[in-house]
């Protein structure tokens, strides 16, 4: 894990190579990236949930029917 200098060197490659006025831009840029993949995460999530219930559901009712 980088420390106090590294972090700052960091910042400082960071606004040199990106300049103050598209910082902004590039952090929203990554915001919306984190809030899409985290979308995408849960819907695959809910999906996977739904199928396990779904065939949990499907086995009970073939059980009770036999």
């Amino acid at each position: 894990m980088p420390g106090g200098s590294e972090w700052l060197l960091i910042v400082l490659a960071v606004l040199v190579l990106f300049g103050g006025r598209k910082i902004p831009e590039f952090m929203r840029g990554i915001g919306r990236g984190i809030r899409e993949f985290n979308d995408a995460k849960n819907n695959v999530k809910k999906e996977i949930e739904d199928g396990i219930n779904e065939k949990d559901t499907k086995q009970a009712s073939s059980t009770q029917a036999h």
